[in-house]
Order: C-alpha cells, then structure tokens, then sequence
C-alpha cells in the first residue's frame, strides 16, 4: 500500500528488537498504583490502550529503583481505596436514573500518604506478576514493552500526595546544599552510590524478567542522573564531580550496571535532556559531548529538553510554543553519535514527523499527550486515515488531573484513565432512533458515539454550522487546534451516517413529530453581556465573536473579563502587537483554569498584557471602559476596542421546555453549567453510553 510517510513508517532495530515503525509512546505516570506500589488493572488499561492504538513501543513510567534514597515511595494511603466493582456498585443507580448518588463511607483522616511511583521486586508479593500483566497487555497488541527506571534524587517526594510530607523525606543528591524552595540536601556517600548503581542492575533484571523488551534509564529533567551530569547541581571533588569525565562518571556505572545484567542485546534507551535550559546548567554543546561519552553503553539516545525545578514549559510544551519546539536539540546531537536519535516534543502532525525522520533530526518519534489524545494516531497513520486525527490541544488537563485527583484524565479522550470500563464502543442491543439538539462538542461527541453503537442518529443545529463555541478558537492562533476538534468531530459524525440538519431548532413541537426513542439535550450557553451603557457600540466584540470580527478590533484593547476566554484572548492580541488591558472585578485572574496551564497563562499575562483587577466596568465610550477601581473611584482605561469576555450563561430555557419531551432524555455540556471541553466530551459520551 502506497504511504506518504515511508520514514516514519519503516522499521527499526534496536538490539536484537525490531519495532514495527517509528512512532513510540513515551513515559506517562500511572493511574491506580496499589498501596505496596504495583500497578493495578487501571494501570495496565492504561498502557494497554497506546499498544492497542499501534504505537511501536510503549514506555512505563516511572519505577523507582532505590527506595531507601528516593523517598517518593515511603509513605502510603491507609485508606481502603475503592476498586473497579466498588466503583461499578455506585455507577448502576447514576445509570439508572438517580439525581445523585451518595459514596459511603470515608475516613476523614488516614495516618499516612499515598505515593505515584512504581516498584518492582520479588519481595512484594503479586508485584513481579502485576508486571508481568502490564507488558503481556501491551505486547499482545504488537507494541514493544519498556518500562523507565528512575530515580528523584534531591526531589524525592515530587509524588506525594500531601506535599507537607515531604518535609520529612531526606534529599538525597550529588552534593550537600539547599535547594531554591528551602529543602536541604544531602550529598550521596560512595556506598550510597555504589548500592544505587546496583539497584539499577538487580532491578534491570528482574524487568527483563517480567516481560519487558527494552529499558529506558531516565538520565534527564533534573532527576539524580541528570544532577550528577549537571554542574549547577553537582558540587562534588571527588571522582564524581568535576570534570565531564567525572560528572558522567555515575551514569556510565548505572548504564554498565544495567547491561551486564541484561546483556548485549536487550536494548537500552538513555533519556537525557539536550540542553538544560536555565543559567549555570549545561548548554547543548555539552549535551552533545555527553550523549557522546554514554552512547557506546546504550542503543537508542532519547533527546529531551529542560529541568524539573527550573523548566517544566520547556519540557512539557505548553499551547503557546511551537510544535516541535525542541527537536533542534535532537539534530545537533545526532550530528556527533553514531547510534539512534529520538526526539519528542507537542509532535502531532505526521508530515512534520516523516520530515523530521527523512532530513535525518533524528530516528524516532516520542509522543506523550497526543497519544492520551488520541491513542490510535500511529494506526491511522498507517491506514492512511490522519485526517481523523484527533489532536492534543496543549490544555494541560492530563497533568493537572493528577496532582488534584490522582488519576489521569483527557480534555478529549473519555477513555483515558477508565480503560478497564472498555476501550471499544459497544454496541447497543436494540437500534433506537436518537434526537441530538445542538451540535457543540457535547452533542457532537454524543451523536458520534451514539451512531458507533449502531442507533439512527440525527442531530440538529439552530445555527449554520456545526463546532459551537469552537468556532470562536479559529481566530486565536495558539487555540486553533480547539477549533480543529470540531471540524474533526462533524468529519467523525458524517463518516459514521449522522443525519445533520443545520438552521434547525428543536423545540417540543419539533420533537413530537420525530418521535424520537432518546434526546440528547445539547443546547449550550450564551455570551453575558453585562446591561453597560454603551456596550451596544460598534467599538465592542464580544470575544465568542472575535473570530467574525477581529479585522475590526484596534490596535488598543480593553478586555472585559479575567477568566480563561479572557486572559488567552488578552494574550493572542498582545502577540498580535496590540496593546492590552485587563480589566477583572475579582481579585485574582483565570480561577477557571487547571493548575499546570495556569502558571504559563499568568506568565503570558505578566509578559504582555496590563492587568486591572478589582475593577468594576460602568460605561463603555470611544475612549475605552470607564471602571470603578477597588477604591471606588471612576477611572479610564483606554482602548479603542472593547473586548466582552465575562463568562457564558447556560441555556436553561430551551433546555427546560425539552426535557420531558422522549422517554429517554440526557441534557449535556453546557446548558447544565457552563465549563470546558473535558466535561462537554464525557457528557456527550456517557449519555450516548447509557440509551439501551
């Protein structure tokens, strides 16, 4: 079959292991590690899922391999967690209809603290065994199983759930010192060294033991490898400091540790950042020369970027930076080794992945959230289906779902997290004739779904076209992507025989005469325009709108309104060249959005934009906003475009005339209470999930 990806597409052979093609799924932290740090059924659904979707090579992450030293491990939950049955116990009666459904019962006050990091020993028992399940699940499916060794050294303790815990861990690191949030840190005796040194031996055998075909040594990010290597962490005189003879000293005795006991052929992948991208770190000339110095000790040089206390939008890409942003790290150092690059990076597009494979920046392609996006992307690549991709969209909520709930979650991907509840759509055991109101995300998603269990789906849009407040993501460069989603989402609904009907409102009339067996009510939100004397004026966009309007939008702007839609907005137009300013009655911006996007936004707005916050609009004139600021009195803040963004008000009034117009009715997204994609996307899925 004839594919515009050749390079992408063709094997590699690391060791005596050949991987079906180049796209590889790089680490992602667990979901449901046990008590006593095995992985549990969610875990292994969880990886299982991107061997399922064709990736070449699935990573898990992260195993400890020292406990005594990296503390990340020490402390565990002693709280009965409900498991898949308890969790299905609950689900039924919400399945059945129960306007809420009450958990019972929860200890308010566990003794200790629960942990996100794998172990692998023979000690403990079933935890050889729940290994060995994880790389059965992903081999099975023709993937290649790797796990990544790791070790926190002076950031022990990353994981923990109670973050005051850590304050009773000890750091271990290269040398004794401080680090820049307070923590002090102990330098790592040579018996201390040479115990870890064996530990990632005895653990690289046991690996190999339970199933695993390749090992990954994470060497990168600020983790213990990386501190050694890194002369602003590493202070030592001795054999181990120094020099880059010396500071590579402990990585080349982890590497040998780790061949000899797998021997020659197993492959084994070094993950090491390119550069390290702060002041006093190493710069890529010196990562070139230390990729140089380890590769005759491993097979493939995985080339990331940056370090966990000084630069995680350098490591984890962020919305507003390039794709591909840090493969230029991956290609200089290609240029001076002889064994295979890899390079990740916010790399969703396959042409910009067979280019950067056929120029020779590297030979393999890592991805992490595209992925959790969309976990079959390397197999409609080879299908020749990458139109149907859907993309990543930056938003960081896969990260930020893990510090606050301890699970994974997907802005996009329902699955992901809850494979174990099924990765296939299942299909209903009656066909039913299903009314979709609204085609937004959540009634998109709903439609798609609904039509892949086989029912008769027909959705209908007021408007004349599909993407809901989607549409108003085109105009914003750094979201187009979010824009994108719902392009792809009406290309998914047609494809799967959703009859579409546009300029057509649903109404209780309109519903009696289709007679339809269930009703997704999908019917949205709208803009709040506050009742502001002279909002009404042609200086004025209300920012769902931007995109129809933004030729007219001056070079001077006023945005009404800190939240999320706000602040990005703000954003855009300031990299646009125009001056801003922020005006927000509250005291605080974007308390809408997650934890992880949340810094870079503010760092964006700190950047670029003037911020006004305790400042409540009046009156809108040619002038700009008039405001009251927090000492009550009235000032100006000029712009010759004033840009509404205060927020959406769900569409409660067509929802309520609808809502016992079928026998089955599901009201999603939106039109409950206005809140992100993430919610629109599992709502329009769950409901489709439940017509029977």
């Amino acid at each position: 079959m004839h594919t515009r990806y050749p390079h992408l597409l063709s094997p590699i052979r690391l060791g005596s292991v050949t991987f079906r093609h180049r796209m590889f799924s790089a680490p992602m932290g667990a979901t449901d590690i046990t008590f006593d740090c095995s992985p549990g059924p969610r875990t292994q659904g969880f990886y299982e899922l991107r061997a399922k979707g064709g990736a070449a090579a699935v990573t898990v992450s992260e195993l400890v391999v020292h406990p005594d030293t990296d503390g990340s491990h020490m402390l565990h939950l002693n709280l009965t967690t409900p498991g898949p049955r308890t969790q299905g116990f609950y689900e039924l009666r919400a399945k059945g209809g129960a306007a809420a459904v009450t958990v019972s019962e929860l200890v308010v006050h566990p003794e200790t603290d629960g942990s996100h990091m794998l172990h692998l020993n023979l000690t403990t028992p079933g935890n050889l065994a729940a290994h060995a399940y994880v790389a059965d699940a992903i081999r099975r499916h023709g993937a290649i199983p790797s796990i990544e060794f790791s070790h926190s050294g002076q950031y022990a303790g990353t994981y923990l759930t109670d973050k005051d815990k850590k304050a009773s861990l000890n750091q271990w690191g290269p040398s004794d010192g401080v680090r820049p949030d307070g923590m002090p840190v102990k330098g790592l005796s040579k018996e201390q060294i040479a115990d870890i040194v064996k530990s990632y031996g005895d653990t690289a055998a046991i690996a190999k033991r339970a199933g695993y075909e390749m090992i990954m040594v994470h060497g990168g990010h600020g983790w213990l490898i990386n501190q050694f290597l890194s002369p602003w962490f590493n202070k030592r005189t001795d054999e181990y400091g120094g020099s880059l003879e010396n500071r590579i000293r402990f990585a080349r005795e982890v590497l040998s540790a780790v061949r000899a006991a797998v021997g020659p052929q197993f492959p084994i992948e070094l993950r090491m950042s390119g550069a390290e991208l702060f002041e006093g770190g190493y710069d890529l000339a010196e990562g070139c020369r230390i990729a140089h110095a380890l590769e005759d000790l491993v097979d493939l040089i995985h080339v990331s970027a940056g370090s966990y206390q000084f630069g995680f939008f350098t490591t984890h890409l962020p919305m507003f930076a390039p794709h591909g942003n840090n493969v230029y790290l991956a290609a200089e150092i290609k240029k001076h080794v002889s064994k295979p690059v890899a390079t990740i990076g916010a790399i969703n597009d396959p042409a910009m992945m067979e280019e950067i494979i056929a120029s020779g920046k590297a030979d393999v392609i890592y991805m992490a959230r595209e992925l959790l996006a969309d976990p079959f992307l390397p197999n409609k690549v080879v299908a020749g289906k990458e139109g149907e991709i859907v993309k990543c969209l930056r938003c960081f909520t896969c990260m930020a779902e893990r510090p606050t709930t301890g699970t994974r979650r997907c802005a996009v991907n329902p699955l992901i997290g809850r494979e174990i509840e099924g990765m296939e759509v299942t299909p209903a055991g009656k066909c039913r004739k299903v009314l979709v109101a609204g085609g937004g995300v959540a009634g998109l998603k709903a439609a798609v779904t609904a039509a892949q269990r086989g029912h008769r789906v027909v959705l209908c849009e007021k408007s004349g076209a599909l993407g809901g407040i989607l549409k108003s993501e085109q105009a914003i460069d750094f979201k187009h992507e979010m824009y994108e989603l719902g392009l792809t989402l009406e290309k998914q609904a047609r494809s799967e025989g959703v009859e579409i009907r546009l300029n057509t409102a649903v109404t209780p009339e309109y519903v009696e005469n289709e007679k339809p067996d269930a009703l997704i009510l999908a019917v949205g939100s709208n803009p709040i325009v506050p009742p502001l004397p002279g909002i009404d004026g042609d200086n004025v966009v209300v920012v769902n709108n931007y995109y129809l309007a933004s030729d007219k939008v001056g070079d001077s702007v006023v945005v009404l309104g800190g939240g999320l839609a706000g602040c990005e907005c703000a954003v855009h137009l300031a990299r646009e060249g125009k001056e801003v300013h922020l005006v927000e009655m509250r005291d605080t911006l974007a308390p809408d959005c997650n934890i992880r996007h949340r810094p870079i936004l503010m760092q964006k707005i700190d950047e670029l934009v003037t911020v006004h916050l305790g400042h409540a609009g009046l009156r809108v004139t040619e002038e700009g906003l008039w405001c009251k600021d927090p000492r009550g009195k009235e000032v100006l803040i000029p712009g010759k475009t004033i840009i509404c963004a205060v927020g959406q008000r769900a569409n409660r009034t067509d929802a309520e005339a609808l809502r016992l117009s079928a026998p089955f009715v599901r009201e999603v997204g939106d039109c409950i209470r206005p809140a992100n994609i993430t919610k629109a996307m599992y709502e329009g899925y769950h409901a489709a999930l439940d017509i029977i």
